[in-house]
């Protein structure tokens, strides 16, 4: 796993990533103000500074925006794991960190069987779809050991 750290810092993926993080932020900042101005202006009619509609929109807004701008950002860093583990590949070999990555996913100790209540949550382990799946920072396990299945075939 220090392989995969090492392609992290070759590749400059905290640089990059606390860069794109700044400007999707200057862009839901940016917007969501718009939002906040037009709301206040053109539906509420006010003419007299910013009124309680402007920040009331602008703060949903900022949500809203908020949580489209992680899915950009997440998606992303999803993207530089696979690059980092490529590049750990590289360094000290496809099936040393596949099994650094198969060691890492039985550490885990995900639970088998969980109760139907749980499930319905999608608390077991599988956040692969839906909105959770979205917002993760790293992909599945598997997908990654599969990844570096291929990058070792070639």
């Amino acid at each position: 796993m220090l392989a995969h750290e090492i392609g992290h810092v070759a590749n400059g993926d905290m640089v990059t990533l606390a860069l794109i993080q700044g400007v999707v932020n200057t862009f839901v900042m940016f917007f969501a103000r718009i939002f906040g101005n037009f709301v206040d202006k053109a539906i509420f009619k006010n003419e007299e500074g910013h009124g309680i509609a402007y920040f009331v929109t602008t703060i949903v807004a900022e949500l809203v925006l908020g949580i489209l701008a992680s899915i950009i950002v997440m998606w992303f860093s999803r993207k530089r794991e696979f690059r980092a583990d490529e590049a750990g590949a590289r360094l000290a070999g496809p099936n040393a960190m596949i099994g650094a990555l198969q060691r890492l996913r039985a550490e885990q100790g995900i639970p088998v069987q969980m109760p139907d209540t749980l499930n319905a949550f999608g608390i077991n382990g599988s956040l692969k779809n839906g909105l959770a799946g979205l917002l993760m920072s790293h992909p599945p396990l598997e997908d990654r050991i599969d990844a570096l299945r291929r990058y070792g075939q070639r």
